[in-house]
């Protein structure tokens, strides 16, 4: 009974993962975020070395360090209306299909920009979407200009019929979209999938694209036949295999994803995996549902969950240089901290001098999402003592 009840819940982390995450609900006075931007500024100048004392120090063990809530120091920007994001968001052609992004320019109304200030690009996880960072676009673009993206499958970017979606088509994606469109070096922010495909442009190092690296979580593959390490996932490998074949029948697969989609059924899964349970409410279902509803939704879907896993972040990591800066839920149960992939990134956190992890306590499988004000916490000095270009 207990396994299968664990079995259960894995599946719905599939689907939790597939069908997005919604916002923190942060209200903030529009004219007190603006008076309280001053004060930021100038703490601001002291976050890089204070950073630094966080994240290392001669004991190793230090390396891995425990966040709690500590708001005041961070200025928390407005929340962007879904609807605003729509309305500004661009199309970008890449090969034959067409990708939505968006591009903040709320800091460069207030105060110019420094030239050593990075560019970030946020990258969603499996099934979510550009309104997924809602929360998150303007704290970071009152430091560094901030772009979004929808990967191809998600969101409003093509999801094109019969489309084999690969780990690798998503990271040369990226890797494209900043030679492309921001053109140059930039600070990749993934979450979950959007995370192993930031791992993966990352340790690309022939293009010198990317200037720094923030994991949210990472995914240990695109879909749990990853995790073979993890002995629970062995013994299971028989019904995921009989899963994929499941949803290999379209009408199956069909009758299972519109039964997902339900409120309820939806509302029941994000409970489940979030810390902050306030954080479930009516916007985060409809932010969910509608791009479900788009026509190649279900492909996507099928495609990803039944696909190649893709490569392993335990492969890649040791081809990466540039600054990595790791945060992870402590409540995740989709990638747990004491999983296989969770393991590795403490470990390698605490030998390694470019990785720095912290876990946040009481945090789900999307910190920026359950808890965006301890990544913030966590994030901006991070950004702030980066290398200069």
């Amino acid at each position: 009974m207990v396994q299968r009840r664990w079995f259960g819940g894995h599946i719905a982390c599939f689907f939790l993962d597939f069908m997005g995450l919604h916002w923190l609900q942060v209200h903030v006075n529009l004219q007190q975020t603006f008076q309280r931007n001053r004060n930021c500024l100038i703490r601001s100048r002291n976050w890089a070395g204070r950073f630094v004392g966080l994240s290392k120090n001669p004991s190793t063990k230090a390396a891995v360090i425990t966040a709690t809530s500590s708001a005041a120091s961070v200025c928390i920007g407005p929340a962007l209306e879904v609807q605003e994001i729509r309305e500004r968001s661009n199309k970008w052609q890449w090969n034959q299909y067409s990708i939505n992004y968006f591009v903040s320019d709320y800091q460069l109304q207030q105060q110019p920009q420094s030239r050593s200030s990075p560019v970030v690009l946020l990258v969603h996880g499996f099934g979510a979407s550009i309104p997924h960072w809602r929360r998150n676009i303007s704290t970071l673009s009152q430091y560094s200009t901030v772009y979004a993206i929808d990967l191809l499958g998600f969101g409003a970017s093509d999801k094109p019929a019969g489309f084999a979606y690969t780990m690798e088509t998503w990271a040369e994606l990226i890797l494209d979209f900043v030679d492309q469109v921001i053109k140059k070096p930039t600070v990749l922010v993934g979450n979950s999938v959007g995370s192993l495909a930031c791992v993966i442009a990352a340790s690309d190092s022939s293009r010198n694209l990317v200037r720094g690296l923030v994991l949210l979580n990472c995914a240990g593959g695109m879909n749990n036949k990853a995790i073979v390490d993890d002995w629970r996932i062995k013994l299971l490998l028989p019904l995921l295999w009989l899963f994929d074949f499941l949803l290999n029948q379209r009408i199956i697969a069909s009758a299972l994803f519109e039964r997902v989609k339900k409120r309820d059924s939806l509302r029941n899964i994000l409970s489940s995996v979030y810390g902050n349970k306030e954080s479930v409410d009516e916007d985060l279902i409809d932010i969910i549902v509608e791009p479900a509803n788009d026509e190649g939704a279900l492909d996507a879907f099928v495609s990803i969950v039944t696909g190649p896993p893709g490569p392993s972040p335990v492969e890649l990591m040791p081809k990466i240089s540039v600054p990595v800066l790791i945060l992870w839920g402590d409540e995740d149960p989709f990638t747990p901290l004491d999983g296989p992939v969770g393991k590795y990134f403490k470990k390698l956190s605490m030998e390694v001098s470019n990785v720095s992890l912290f876990v946040l306590k009481g945090v789900g499988h999307c910190p920026h999402d359950d808890r965006p004000e301890l990544v913030h916490e966590k994030l901006l000095p991070w950004l702030a003592q980066l290398p200069a270009l």
